[in-house]
């Protein structure tokens, strides 16, 4: 018997709660993992929530992050004893998740854990820093370099946004933060941004084409504040792309990229090929600043999961939670 955040629905209802849960009712796969931490991310709080259909099967754990000890292995790159990563593969919506103290999933689907990194530090990257780190390849990859000039992000007090301005600012780029909360400026500019601007110059209808400013961004909030970024981004830049934050819509006209080449880069990271994630998490230990990563993450225990995830839809949770599955 061990303990898992459990997402019913049925006659009752839809609801979350901590549970127990036996090591029978664990899915198929080739590789079981003792999780030491997991994380919060945005699914996983409309997946506790219900307020968005992620799950979808029942009953479901959440949890789109884990890392762990192998326990039991048929899997040939992976043995009892070794300690493993997960992020993404739709885990914790159509298999269970990592917000338990047991996992059991397709060793294809893990990583080794970076030698630089504990299970804590491995989990305050999370799914976010992972794919803030996808982001920052994707720019670099389309030429997107420090000398030409500034490079926003958006959502910047959130998991993605705070990972990414740390990692875009240790490359030496001039990063532009974008937040809806004032309260969040000290904390951005700690991670390294060099200017703090509020997200009503973005969330609402603009032209076509803007100013020229952005040689590049990161945006996780999609709607009206993508179709802005991508009008004002500088001829030839790239804006990469991976969140919905604000909506699944994209009320923009095709002017940014006929008119000054400006690519929009779509990055996933559910479904990203093994060789990308192993190449984002060995730069990750190379470039992630400790000190700047311990900042950036709160310490939650399994049992506070469930009354976290309104707050965290409610953009009250700053930065990433960690979550230590065994309390």
């Amino acid at each position: 018997m061990f303990k898992a955040v459990k997402i019913e629905k049925d006659d009752a209802g839809y609801r979350a709660e901590y549970a127990d849960v036996t090591q029978e009712q664990l899915p198929e796969g080739d590789v079981t993992v003792r999780i030491s931490h997991s994380t919060l991310n945005y699914k996983d709080g409309l997946a506790i929530t219900g307020k968005s259909p992620v799950v979808r099967h029942f009953p479901m754990v959440p949890g789109i992050d884990f890392a762990g000890e192998v326990t039991e292995s048929s899997h040939p790159d992976y043995q009892a004893g070794d300690w493993v990563v997960l992020n993404g593969w739709g885990v914790g919506e159509k298999h269970w998740g990592g917000l338990a103290q047991y996992a059991r999933v397709s060793g294809d689907w893990l990583v080794p854990l970076p030698e630089a990194f504990s299970s804590r530090h491995a989990m305050a990257i999370g799914t976010a820093g992972y794919t803030a780190m996808l982001c920052v390849m994707k720019l670099a990859s389309l030429g997107v370099t420090p000398e030409k000039g500034e490079v926003l992000v958006t959502g910047a007090a959130g998991g993605v946004g705070s990972v990414a301005i740390a990692l875009l600012a240790q490359r030496g780029y001039d990063v532009v933060a974008v937040s809806g909360r004032p309260e969040n400026t000290d904390y951005l500019l700690s991670l390294g941004a060099k200017e703090v601007v509020g997200r009503e110059l973005f969330s609402e209808p603009g032209k076509p084409l803007g100013k020229e400013r952005w040689a590049g961004a990161v945006d996780v909030v999609g709607g009206h504040t993508l179709a802005n970024v991508c009008a004002t981004t500088k001829y030839g830049g790239a804006v990469a792309a991976c969140g919905l934050a604000g909506g699944m819509e994209l009320p923009a006209t095709v002017a940014p990229f006929i008119l000054r080449g400006v690519t929009l880069a779509g990055v996933d990271s559910v479904m990203c090929p093994k060789a990308e994630r192993l190449q984002a998490w060995q730069l990750l230990a190379n470039e992630l600043d400790a000190d700047k990563l311990e900042s950036i993450c709160e310490e939650i225990g399994l049992s506070e999961v469930v009354p976290y995830g309104e707050a965290f839809l409610k953009g009250e949770v700053k930065g990433r939670l960690v979550v230590d599955v065994n309390r």
